[in-house]
């Protein structure tokens, strides 16, 4: 019995996984000397965001934060990322985990790319207009003004 359940659990977790898929990602936020945090405006979806992408199979998402900050902004240094919380968001049918880490002390060169439109250093207390409801949200928790949420 027991080597029947053992060939049928591959099928089991692939089923599973196609009924309810999981996407992991991350995103951070980059504060300057002046306490601002970096946002990135993307070609393809609308507002302000904090910088992030996927987690590739097998990658620690500490390495796929500073993996994505390389590509998306030109990160050329920084300390190491500093885990911040764990958020959940809804996607149509999928549910994506987000790990939001602090990556500071960095050094962009940032240069407009096929993902990244522009750059913008922000004020906690003033975010753009534009900024995405979970970009404010994100602020409001960094200000201390709002107890850091579930979700994204």
């Amino acid at each position: 019995m027991a080597a029947r359940r053992s060939r049928f659990l591959p099928w089991l977790l692939a089923y599973k996984a196609l009924r309810t898929p999981v996407a992991f990602g991350v995103s951070a936020v980059v504060p300057d000397a002046q306490g601002r945090a970096l946002l990135v405006r993307q070609r393809y979806t609308p507002g302000w965001h904090f910088a992030g992408g996927g987690v590739d199979r097998g990658e620690p998402p500490a390495k796929a934060i500073v993996r994505e900050l390389e590509e998306e902004v030109g990160l050329q240094s920084s300390a190491a990322p500093v885990l911040l919380g764990l958020y959940t968001r809804t996607v149509g049918m999928a549910t994506n985990v987000v790990a939001f880490y602090r990556v500071s002390d960095a050094a962009i060169a940032f240069h407009p790319n096929a993902e990244i439109a522009e750059v913008l250093w922000a004020d906690l207390h003033a975010p753009p207009e534009d900024a995405t409801p979970a970009t404010l949200r994100r602020f409001a928790e960094l200000r201390g003004e709002a107890e850091q949420s579930e979700y994204w």
